[in-house]
């Protein structure tokens, strides 16, 4: 339909008629598919979804800077476990991000101009003369798109597919983080700033739901279940060609958006973040009993072979106050300056090198 559009437009023209025999010349629609698609996803990734994505980075390693040394009592397995910080667990996303990133900047999808099974046959055909490899190489790259010179009668879309599994990699990350942060918001680790304009819940008006991690949750499902399938799908066709691949690819451009959609939720829910230092706090000091790893731990050190045992005897199970953790501690048999470490040791301070870790990310 387009070839024919072309063709009578060019009629009307006296001096273009005479290019009408070469519109479309040895050419495959893959050979103009191909070239289109590989435009679009370039740029869409390239000029959208990379920036938006570094606009998150970016707003998570201030959350991580900020916060550095601000200690939260972690969970494992949902149950209190040994403090972290903020900083700390902001900082974990960021290097995943930034690792995922760094592998999808490099990869370009590149198209194919070399007719109807990838071998320049009807063109060796009609001009012998010419090298059609290099006259391909030059006019994809004046359009600044990768050639390949290894296909059927479509280019065969791995670098397609690698596009999207990163992109997949992308979305699992930060709905990973997602779904953290409802959670901390369920806890009060965080709260929400409230947005006079946003109505909240239809019924309990003093709820201020974290609707934007939720909707970014919702949207990275929709996109990562195209993404995926796309990858699956698109690097295989039968023989030559197949059509499987066209009637796929015309929905490409919905991943992009489904992503775009979350990326400007998580976004918007980011900034309406504030961290609940009282509630962090409240929530260390009521649980004393995570003390009972540094101080089996030390025990160890210094050859107390049930070190284990005594401290699973004594936490497990059981509420143990702050008195009953440093009476426990001044009877070990330990030297003075590694018991006196062990009573100066708190929750809150029993963060490791979280904030050095922080700095050198």
């Amino acid at each position: 339909a387009v070839e024919y559009f072309l063709q009578e437009k060019l009629k009307s023209k006296a001096d273009f008629k005479k290019l009408i025999p070469f519109i479309h010349f040895a050419a495959t629609s893959e050979d103009i598919n191909s070239t289109a698609y590989a435009l679009m996803i370039n740029t869409a990734t390239g000029e959208e979804l990379i920036p938006t994505v570094t606009e998150i980075i970016d707003a998570l390693d201030d959350l991580a800077h900020t916060h550095s040394t601000t200690a939260m009592l972690s969970r494992t397995h949902g149950q209190p476990a040994s403090p972290t910080t903020v900083g700390k667990e902001m900082a974990n996303y960021v290097m995943r991000l930034q690792g995922i990133l760094e592998r999808l900047e490099e990869v370009r999808v590149p198209a194919k101009f070399s007719g109807a099974v990838g071998n320049f046959n009807a063109h060796v055909v009609a001009y012998p003369e010419i090298d059609w490899s290099d006259a391909m190489q030059e006019f994809l790259s004046g359009i600044n798109v990768p050639a390949n010179h290894f296909t059927t009668q479509i280019e065969p879309h791995d670098r397609l597919a690698e596009v999207m599994n990163l992109i997949s990699q992308i979305n699992t990350v930060l709905l990973d983080f997602a779904r953290d942060v409802w959670g901390y918001i369920a806890l009060e680790y965080f709260k929400q700033k409230t947005i006079s304009t946003e109505t909240g819940s239809s019924t309990m008006p003093h709820k201020v739901n974290p609707i934007d991690f939720e909707n970014a949750e919702g949207n990275f499902g929709l996109a990562n279940a195209l993404a995926t399938h796309f990858a699956s799908k698109l690097p295989i066709s039968r023989w030559q060609r197949d059509l499987t691949d066209s009637t796929v690819l015309r929905n490409v451009g919905m991943t992009f958006g489904y992503s775009h959609i979350a990326y400007t939720s998580l976004l918007k829910g980011i900034n309406k973040l504030e961290v609940n230092t009282k509630k962090l706090q409240q929530d260390l000091a009521n649980n004393p009993m995570i003390l009972a790893e540094p101080i089996q731990t030390v025990m160890r050190r210094y050859g107390i072979n049930d070190a284990y045992e005594q401290l699973k005897q004594l936490t497990r199970g059981n509420t143990v106050g702050e008195g009953e953790i440093r009476e426990f501690i001044k009877g070990l048999d330990i030297p003075d300056d590694a018991k006196q470490r062990l009573l100066e040791l708190s929750p809150g301070t029993y963060v490791g090198i979280a904030g050095r870790l922080v700095d050198r990310g």
